[in-house]
This record gives C-alpha cells, sequence and structure tokens, in this order.
C-alpha cells in the first residue's frame, strides 16, 4: 500500500510534467529572458505598430572605439533595431563626442540625450549610493552581484537610488575579477602607497586615499597617455584581455594581482526615465532585453580570453606579473571596511544600500562555501 508522502510525490511529479509539457508548447518567458522574473499581472493586448519610430542618442563614458565595452554598447544598438524593426533606432556616441566622459550622466539625466552606458561609481560625488552597484572592495564576485541584482532587490534598490535624477538603470555588462593594477614602482609594503598617484575610482579610490596615496579619476581615454607622461604612477583598469588591448604594458612595469578593488565589476546603462515612459511597452522590453544580453555578452567575453592575454603579457611582453604581499592585502581590507563606515555613517541611502548588500553577500556567502568553494582548493 502506497504512502501519504509517495502519493503527493507521484502527484507532483504528475503535475509538474504536465506544467513544462505546457511551457515547452507554449515558450516561457522565464526562459526567454535568461534570469529576468517572469511576467506578471492581466495578459497584455498585442502591441499595435503605428508606423512610428524613435531616435535616440547613448551617449558613454568610453572611448569611441574601446574594445569590449563599447562594443557592448554598440552591439546593444544594434539589437535594438533588429528587434525591433528599425522603430528604435540608437545612435552610440563615444566619451567626448557630445559630451565629455564623465558628464554622461547629468546630460541623459537632462534630457541631452536619452540613454548612457558607464559604471555607476563615476557619479559618487553626487550620489554615493550607486558606488555600491558597480564594486566593493573584497565584495562579491560577478556572478553573486548578477544575483543580487537581478534576483536579489539589487535593480528595485538601484532604481530607487536613480529615481531623483530622472534615470532608469539596467545591467550592462560586467568585467569579471580585475586585475590589481599597473605600477611604475615595487609594492613591497603598505608604504609604498603612500604619496602613489594613482588612477583608481570608486571605493577603491578611497582606500588607496586612506593608505596615503592619491586617488585621481580620470576616464579611460586619457589613462595611457597620463601613466606614460607620469602624471601618475600607477593605473587600475580592467584585466588582461583588455589591459593588453590598451598597450598599458608599453608605459609601466609592474602588473599586480588580485584585483581586491573590484572583484566583478557591474557595468549600467542609463536611461532618462521620461524617454523610457514614452516609449510603448514592447519597446521598453526589448531595451530590457538588449541590456541584458549585453550583460551576459560582456562577461563571458572577458572570461574567455583573460588567461590567453594574460599568457601573452607574461610570455610574449615578458610583464612583470606580482602578487601584492598578504601584509598589503589585509591593511588594504583594514582600510575597505574603515572607508566604507565612514560613508554609511554620513548618507542615510548608502547605508541601506550597503546593508541590502551585506546581507545578500552573507546568504549567498553561504551556499558558496558547500557548492564552490571546494573547486577553488586542491581538495577536489
Amino acid at each position: 500500500m502506497k504512502s501519504a508522502d509517495d502519493r503527493s510525490r507521484r502527484q507532483f511529479l504528475k503535475r509538474s510534467l504536465k506544467a513544462g509539457a505546457a511551457t515547452m508548447a507554449l515558450g516561457s518567458p522565464l526562459l526567454a529572458s535568461g534570469c529576468s522574473k517572469p511576467a506578471t499581472g492581466p495578459e497584455e493586448a498585442p502591441a499595435v505598430h503605428t508606423g512610428k519610430t524613435w531616435r535616440w542618442k547613448l551617449l558613454t563614458t568610453w572611448p569611441p572605439t574601446l574594445p569590449v565595452i563599447q562594443d557592448g554598447s554598440k552591439l546593444f544598438s544594434q539589437w535594438v533595431k533588429e528587434m525591433s524593426a528599425g522603430r528604435l533606432d540608437i545612435q552610440v556616441y563615444g566619451g567626448g563626442e557630445l559630451v565629455p566622459s564623465l558628464e554622461a550622466f547629468d546630460a541623459v539625466s537632462q534630457g541631452t540625450a536619452e540613454m548612457g552606458h558607464g559604471a555607476s561609481y563615476y557619479w559618487s560625488g553626487k550620489v554615493p549610493a550607486a558606488q555600491f552597484f558597480a564594486a566593493v572592495p573584497f565584495g562579491m564576485n560577478p556572478q553573486q552581484a548578477n544575483a543580487w541584482i537581478v534576483s536579489g532587490g539589487g535593480l528595485e534598490l538601484w532604481e530607487e537610488v536613480y529615481a531623483p535624477f530622472n534615470l532608469v538603470p539596467l545591467p550592462g555588462g560586467n568585467t569579471a575579477i580585475q586585475m590589481g593594477g599597473w605600477f611604475n614602482r615595487e609594492i613591497n609594503s603598505v608604504d609604498n602607497l603612500k604619496g602613489l598617484k594613482m588612477r583608481i575610482p570608486g571605493l577603491g579610490g578611497k582606500v588607496i586615499s586612506k593608505a596615503g596615496g592619491a586617488a585621481v579619476l580620470s576616464a579611460g581615454g586619457e589613462i595611457y597617455t597620463n601613466l606614460e607622461r607620469g602624471v601618475i604612477d600607477a593605473t587600475e583598469w580592467i584585466g588582461p584581455y583588455h589591459d593588453y588591448l590598451m598597450g598599458f604594458h608599453k608605459a609601466a612595469r609592474y602588473y599586480y594581482y588580485p584585483g581586491w578593488h573590484e572583484p566583478g565589476t557591474s557595468l549600467e546603462f542609463f536611461v532618462n526615465k521620461s524617454a523610457f515612459d514614452g516609449l510603448p511597452d514592447d519597446l521598453r522590453q526589448i531595451v530590457r532585453t538588449a541590456a541584458a544580453r549585453v550583460n551576459h555578452w560582456m562577461l563571458c567575453e572577458f572570461e574567455a580570453k583573460n588567461n590567453i592575454y594574460l599568457q601573452k603579457l607574461v610570455n610574449e611582453v615578458k610583464v612583470d606579473l606580482k602578487a601584492f604581499p598578504p601584509e598589503v592585502i589585509e591593511q588594504l581590507r583594514a582600510y575597505s571596511k574603515e572607508v566604507i563606515q565612514e560613508i554609511v555613517e554620513q548618507d542615510a541611502l548608502s547605508r541601506k544600500i550597503h546593508d541590502a548588500y551585506t546581507s545578500f553577500r552573507k546568504q549567498i556567502g553561504a551556499w558558496a562555501d558547500i557548492s564552490e568553494k571546494l573547486y577553488y582548493t586542491d581538495n577536489l
């Protein structure tokens, strides 16, 4: 005689199989959108196309020909145009082509352009809470950061932070864990950071300042020249693939790891809310879908190429690859905690975002401890 548990299990499996068959027949919105949440609420009527077209401008913080990251914005524009059958045509402008790179946020907020692409820590001077959506020193890796933003409530908080600026944020890429940076002096102790002029944005820059260095914020197109001319002594950027293409090995001798300051940097599209609300429902969904595709593509592109180009840097270019000494890492970790504590004490919104970030990191970290951690050791 079957037990109640056996009967329940059989009923569950039967319902699951029926639901699965229906999903395959109809096409699942969840499968179609990757990690996105399925649509909820009443079924909408099919969109009626009136023949109207929209022409938008997208401003990036990157040089016009910057590989991978600027390519992401160009692919976004292409995919939107294809999916909308040309009804939404977005022209991409690199940093400096219409406005200076670091003025893109204000330009989109004010409606000079409809969209932008950058990294939220660039706006920390006016929106301190924004930088937690880009990168937190010693924080979550790309997989975890994406999980927080897409499925852990992070995007809703991000929307709250940008709402006063008439902007809608969308995840727009991830650089993967970064390298520690390019230096023209060896870093053998924390004392070597004193007086160091380093291009480094966000929370990481504040940590370098606390260590006695000078954090410099400059657009990507200015970094090589500044490093070559000695305007800065060091720079962080991304990782081996992009760093090789940028040519930093020609202007700096030492290449340090790990990227303690940016363990998984999320990039962003930011959309003028008035312009976004003015689109039909289907075009808004196309914009969100294309952004999600860029978010996925960019991380894959960096992950696939980083080790290939690291080997080029080490074996062909003969870059001096170095690890930060453990005592330097531990002191930077301590400074990071101090920097974050100072920010959350001064800004209530930053505290709210950081508390949510930290809470999610703790719960997802507990899972990582039993699911992934052993794969990064010699135990398996």
